[in-house]
């Protein structure tokens, strides 16, 4: 009787073993890095007659010449490689890119990653507009959506795009947003940027009545600080604690929020740090589910060869111009990027 309990026992913990080694192999995980990044002025040395390119043409202000585009080219590749412990990013929210050809030129210059790229021109007077990189390894591209942002003035500015994308047959929305800058002071075009979020708060909305588990990711650069009216106000975001419930009343989970309550920043203006380069997530992917947020993940990225270390400029990005005058580096923001875990 004995040997027959022990026979039983046996058999009980080897089904419970293979049972857990079948659920493990069901649960694969694989690891996601988003991240956002203003390039900084990415111009052609073409003059396109829509927009006013004239400064950064061979004979323009800028002097910009092939020479010094292919230089930036290699620059911006250089830190898109780094990128996630020199793996590349999976998907990386751009701005400030004149043609979806220059964005082409950089995944040509990078290796390990099938990146494929979504873009649409844009109003903007200048010609500057927002793109995504992705890994079509993991995403397959659904759609791309330009939303145009009406401000009240009614001046020409870049769309917000929305590309949606498959992944394990569920979409994965993404809006991608480069909101008009403080050039006429914060109260002033304070109004630009809200019209921008307010946009971007009904495309939110829509998806949310749609699913209540709606994956979303806003990234960009806001020109907004993650306190100010347009992010924590409109678009209802903030922090939350990792690892529990989104309280209520949060639309979306501000990513950047801890950093900048250190005082932390991606771009430096005078002596002040501004984190104007945010990632906001749905409280589906903060909350622990098939596709989570690796909890204190989010980092501004600082390759040590994008460093300025002159010293007026300490610790900030390497910028490719300090006002008219050429330098040769990278951009005058450094990128922002988190980790994310997910489980086919």
């Amino acid at each position: 009787m004995k040997i027959i309990r022990l026979f039983l026992l046996f058999l009980l913990l080897t089904f419970q073993s293979c049972s857990g080694q079948n659920q493990n192999k069901n649960k694969t995980v694989r690891y996601v890095f988003v991240a956002n990044w203003n390039l900084e002025n990415l111009f052609d040395t073409k003059d396109d007659p829509k927009t006013n390119d004239e400064e950064f043409l061979p004979d323009g202000s800028k002097h910009w010449t092939e020479k010094r585009l292919d230089k930036k080219i290699s620059h911006l590749a250089m830190v898109l490689q780094y990128m996630n412990e020199n793996k590349g990013p999976d998907l990386l929210g751009v701005e400030e890119v004149e043609h979806k050809n220059l964005l082409e030129r950089i995944i040509k210059n990078t290796s390990g990653k099938k990146y494929k790229i979504a873009y649409a021109e844009s109003p903007d007077h200048r010609g500057i507009d927002v793109g995504l990189i992705y890994n079509s390894d993991i995403f397959k591209l659904s759609d791309v959506e330009p939303i145009k942002v009406v401000l009240p003035n009614h001046r020409e500015t870049r769309y917000i795009l929305h590309v949606t994308l498959n992944f394990n047959n569920q979409p994965i929305h993404v809006f991608v947003n480069h909101w008009p800058s403080r050039r006429e002071g914060l109260k002033k075009s304070e109004p630009n940027r809200i019209a921008a979020a307010t946009t971007l708060l009904k495309e939110i909305e829509k998806l949310y009545k749609n699913d209540s588990q709606v994956k979303i990711f806003v990234i960009g650069d806001f020109n907004d600080l993650p306190a100010n009216i347009s992010i924590s106000k409109v678009l209802r975001s903030g922090i939350a604690k990792c690892n529990s419930k989104v309280q209520n009343g949060l639309l979306m989970v501000n990513l950047a929020y801890p950093l900048f309550k250190k005082g932390k920043g991606s771009y430096k203006y005078r002596d002040h740090w501004n984190m104007l380069d945010q990632i906001l997530v749905s409280k589906s992917i903060f909350e622990r589910n098939n596709f989570n947020y690796v909890c204190g993940s989010f980092e501004i990225i600082k390759p040590p060869f994008m460093i300025s270390h002159s010293r007026r400029w300490e610790g900030t990005p390497f910028p490719t111009y300090g006002g008219r005058t050429y330098l040769g580096g990278f951009s005058d923001h450094f990128p922002v990027g988190a980790l994310f875990e997910i489980q086919k």
